[in-house]
């Protein structure tokens, strides 16, 4: 399939950005301005999920939690075969702190494109990963070799179940990422498999999904798998990664949002006071700004 140009991507998120520019104002200065925003870049887009508005919830949901300046790279496309034309450009973390990665692009299987992806990586840029970018490059080897993708998640998962309810268990208080977090039940959501039945051994579980779901006949089964975890990629590259994330719903939930802004945070090594405030540019622009 002929890949688009880039320009015509990125035509309606400046459309979007000029609502989320804050509006100037003098006075006393805002918290958070005394310390230089956190860059991230959102890249999203494809297949099976509402990303047109599930980049605004989190971007702005993000941003009113911490001080974090958004680059939103949004690929309108809507099948599993289309690369996100940020990728097109082998610098395209350049300049960013971390890089949050919520594309379903499953069927963009080529070695050199995911090699250039993860490159950044490679070299230590900071990572978030959410709901269906883990089932996204499914490279040759899938689903029972480890792929490269999957040694930078941190877990192979290949499938889910129907929506249901997911009941979720914070299972390390000792994370600073959990520690304030509560446990939560999320409205009809996906519960992403741990097809190898356990994290890869550089990851951390931080929280486990417990869902029930009813047949046709209404006979009850039971699934839980590890929802939430972080990864040392490469042995020095920190990865925060959770499969929920379905519908928005779930992304508008401040529960989510806080556990996202935190992972975020983990990151880069900036979970403290000093961030954990709303930043002095609560939106976002387009690449190449």
């Amino acid at each position: 399939m002929p890949r688009r140009p880039a320009p015509l991507v990125l035509l309606p998120v400046c459309l979007v950005l000029l609502l989320l520019r804050p509006a100037a104002s003098g006075g006393t200065p805002r918290p958070g301005q005394g310390s230089k925003p956190i860059r991230a870049l959102l890249v999203i887009g494809g297949c099976c999920h509402d990303y047109g508005k599930q980049k605004d919830l989190l971007t702005r949901g993000v941003a009113e939690r911490a001080n974090v300046e958004w680059t939103v790279a949004y690929d309108p496309d809507t099948t599993t075969r289309h690369l996100n034309p940020v990728y097109e450009n082998p610098g395209w973390a350049r300049g960013f702190d971390v890089a949050v990665h919520d594309e379903c692009s499953a069927d963009v299987k080529d070695l050199e494109t995911i090699d250039r992806i993860l490159r950044p990586h490679r070299e230590g840029l900071p990572a978030v990963v959410l709901h269906c970018g883990m089932h996204s490059y499914r490279s040759e080897g899938w689903p029972e070799a480890v792929t490269p993708w999957f040694e930078f998640t941190g877990l192979q998962t290949t499938g889910h179940g129907p929506q249901f309810p997911i009941a979720v268990t914070f299972t390390d208080r000792e994370s600073p990422i959990c520690r304030p977090l509560s446990d939560w039940t999320t409205v009809k959501e996906e519960l992403y498999n741990n097809s190898a039945g356990k994290l890869l051994e550089t990851a951390q579980p931080l929280a486990r999904g417990k869902q029930v779901v009813q047949d046709k006949e209404g006979r009850e089964s039971a699934a839980e798998s590890v929802v939430v975890w972080t990864n040392r990629y490469r042995g020095r590259t920190r990865v925060f990664a959770t499969t929920l994330g379905h519908n928005n719903e779930t992304v508008a939930d401040p529960r989510y949002l806080d556990l996202v802004t935190r992972g975020l945070l983990w990151s880069v090594g900036k979970l403290n006071g000093r961030f954990l405030r709303p930043g002095p540019a609560a939106g976002a622009r387009p690449p190449g700004e």
